[in-house]
């Protein structure tokens, strides 16, 4: 396992290292070619999606707040069953201006509309993402790949305590927990690549 995790550090510190060297990160790479940048708006347009791992991912960012450290995030997904199929909500993965890692977390399901799955569902899924395809940036699909195999072990606890908050909420009446919009970010956790590349004894 350990293995696994240093094979997918040393992945997304590549990518990053790459971007580096013409002054890029993934999220400048991520909004490329953008005419504007806004709010809800999903980067790149139509998302991206491999039809052979059935992995999804779009980028967008809220409307910007004076005091907040966080750009926007990454939305992942995964098909099960192809284009057509259910699509299933894993995690979404924040950066700050510069592109840096700084949050992984869970929301509720009226956020982004997806087919609900529980957490013993959905967990074996997370090693199923691959988004490795060559547009719009291959950097960055291999990057988000090598995240959500990186923090594998953290995005399962994470969902596990989606549901574990789900099951806890008390929506106002005539209100399912998961339609709630007063509930959003259902569980989260601080991040820090190198921080984490260093605990796996990488420089």
């Amino acid at each position: 396992m350990d293995e696994q995790r240093i094979r997918a550090a040393r992945e997304a510190l590549y990518c990053e290292a790459i971007l580096a060297k013409t002054g890029d990160n993934v999220l400048l790479e991520t909004l490329r070619g953008a005419p504007a940048i806004t709010a809800w708006s999903h980067y790149p347009q139509g998302d991206v999606y491999d039809r052979e791992s059935g992995a999804q991912w779009y980028y967008h960012c809220h409307d910007p707040q004076p005091d907040a450290r966080e750009h926007g995030h990454f939305h992942c997904f995964l098909r099960p069953e192809g284009a057509e199929g259910p699509i299933h909500h894993l995690v979404a993965v924040g950066v700050d201006p510069y592109g840096k890692l700084i949050r992984l977390f869970t929301v509720n399901q009226w956020v982004v509309g997806d087919s609900w799955a529980d957490a013993e569902a959905t967990i074996p899924l997370l090693e199923r993402f691959n988004a490795e395809v060559a547009r719009p940036s291959y950097l960055v699909n291999r990057w988000l790949t090598a995240i959500l195999a990186l923090y594998h072990d953290d995005i399962a606890g994470l969902i596990r305590r989606r549901d574990e908050v789900l099951a806890a909420h008390q929506p106002p009446q005539e209100t399912q927990a998961r339609e709630d919009r007063n509930l959003e970010v259902t569980s989260q956790i601080a991040v820090d690549l190198a921080a984490r590349a260093a605990e796996l004894g990488l420089a």
